[in-house]
């Protein structure tokens, strides 16, 4: 029983990369646990050293090919940091204290994941519902992607995406579909509380979700060309911001 105990105290999940851990620190939701770096120090160390416990618990230098091994990739700038389990919402959000909230239909790339909650929390998204099925989930390289910012965010997974679709309505939010042939999003006019939703980079949002809300696109100079999932996601993200205030 007490090995039993120990394993699942054990248990935690690795971010790495200074932003990211830095914004881990600063955010105080999760518990470090151990820190793996080099000796000596790298660079990197000067951006977090301020943030990181008197007392940091467990810090072990290795080589920098150990770090990748750690960090499944070489991407870690000489810190991997071993926290606390991140904590999703246990339910989908209230719209009375969260007006604006953002859905994640099939986004798949971990980078794009990333930029996308980047810009949620640059522009004051109040939660986000990603799906456990068919998406990308919050990696390490998803919470390095998005500066480390994902650590503030109000993060609730559903189970599907027409699950998440049935939980939002229900809950009372208009939902505002991002298509390439929808309403121009600058002239709409919006119904609070509102969910953007985003959908995957290749296919756009599913069509069967694409009838539970209202099409709505960003202007482009040409029909035949489209922005990247995240920078629409980004533009978008910030009109919706200022029509949720106005």
């Amino acid at each position: 029983m007490h090995h039993k105990k120990r394993t699942k105290e054990q248990k935690g999940e690795l971010i790495y990369g200074p932003h990211a851990i830095k914004e881990m620190l600063l955010a105080k939701k999760r518990r470090l646990m151990s820190i793996y770096t080099t000796k000596p120090l790298p660079k990197a160390w000067n951006r977090i050293k301020q943030y990181l416990p008197k007392k940091i618990p467990n810090i072990q230098y290795v080589s920098k090919d150990i770090l990748a091994k750690i960090a499944g990739t070489s991407d870690h700038a000489g810190i991997v940091a071993l926290v606390s389990p991140f904590k999703y919402a246990t339910k989908i959000f209230d719209p009375k204290n969260k007006p604006f909230i953002l859905l994640l239909d099939a986004v798949q790339d971990v980078r794009n994941l990333g930029a996308i909650l980047r810009s949620a929390y640059c522009t004051g998204a109040d939660g986000i519902v990603i799906c456990k099925k068919g998406a990308a989930s919050l990696t390490p390289a998803a919470f390095k992607a998005s500066a480390g910012l994902a650590e503030y965010l109000n993060i609730y997974q559903a189970p599907s995406i027409n699950a998440a679709v049935r939980e939002i309505k229900a809950a009372g939010y208009s939902l505002y579909m991002a298509v390439l042939e929808g309403e121009n999003a600058l002239t709409v006019k919006y119904k609070k509380p509102l969910c953007l939703v985003i959908g995957s980079e290749s296919i756009g949002i599913s069509k069967d979700v694409q009838k539970e809300g209202k099409l709505i696109t960003l202007p482009q100079k040409r029909p035949d060309i489209s922005y990247n999932a995240s920078v629409a996601a980004g533009i978008l993200l910030f009109i919706l911001s200022e029509k949720v205030k106005a």
